[in-house]
């Protein structure tokens, strides 16, 4: 099984913690060329010197922030006038929790932007040289609410449903050139992000942190939250060779907690 990525650079978004840098490390141990992408330089110069290097790897990164689609288009564009990207990684952190009777109409704007725009910027600018290339790997990492909403995540239910449509629109559209287009769904990961939903529904209901905790990891077969590396593994096989008639698929990594087949 074909599973090397040498030869082969990466884009990876939001990949300064958590399972954005889990991927890029992943990817890296795989053979490819990573490009962090991210808004603050400091922390992704911090990311680069934990990524693995043999032989003529060559990892960098780019200043972005997702909140300004202006300015990511700016840095991509410029980026792919002399470079020729295969594999595109859409990671962008979800919102703050909250009921979305609640929500006021402005974040879910914002948070459209943030993900369907943001990834729209990102796979126009590569598409172009991938299909020269004839290889493509564009992996959206989106939750397991595009099965099943979770309650308490009203805009991010509504906003990751519409990134998993986007995706497979996308898959079905450049197939045929040797790119596929898949989106795998994290379920509870050992996160910043999950560690600040387990603080918000702490207090929410006004109990302690290890209640939640416990009450989320009883809902797993496997009774235990996953580790970001798990979520990188499925996406180091996505993005290689061996992965190139998986297309327009959306693949829960949750240990069997999604109550659909």
């Amino acid at each position: 099984m074909d599973l090397s990525l040498y030869s082969k650079k990466a884009i990876i978004g939001g990949s300064t913690q958590g399972i954005g840098l889990a991927i890029a490390q992943e990817l890296a141990l795989a053979g490819a060329d990573c490009i962090l992408l991210s808004r603050n330089e400091e922390s992704l110069k911090a990311a680069i010197a934990t990524l693995h290097t043999e032989g003529s790897q060559e990892h960098s990164y780019l200043v972005a922030d997702f909140t300004n689609p202006d300015q990511l288009r700016s840095v991509i564009q410029e980026y792919v006038k002399t470079n020729t990207v295969e594999i595109l990684i859409n990671n962008t952190g979800g919102p703050s929790p909250g009921l979305i009777a609640e929500e006021d109409e402005q974040k879910f704007i914002y948070t459209f932007q943030q993900h369907i725009v943001c990834n729209q910027i990102l796979a126009k600018a590569i598409i172009p040289g991938m299909k020269q290339a004839g290889y493509g790997r564009i992996i959206n990492i989106i939750s397991t609410s595009v099965k099943i909403p979770i309650a308490n995540l009203g805009v991010s239910n509504t906003i990751r449903a519409a990134v998993a449509a986007w995706a497979k629109t996308l898959s079905n559209e450049v197939g045929a050139f040797g790119i596929t287009v898949n989106s795998i769904l994290p379920g509870n990961t050992w996160t910043n992000r999950l560690a600040s939903v387990i603080k918000t529904n702490a207090e929410r209901r006004a109990v302690s942190e290890e209640v939640i905790i416990n009450e989320m990891k009883e809902k797993s077969p496997l009774k235990r939250f996953a580790e970001p590396k798990e979520i990188a593994a499925v996406a180091a096989f996505l993005a290689s060779p061996a992965a190139a008639y998986v297309n327009g698929v959306t693949i829960p990594v949750d240990g069997g907690a999604t109550g659909t087949i």
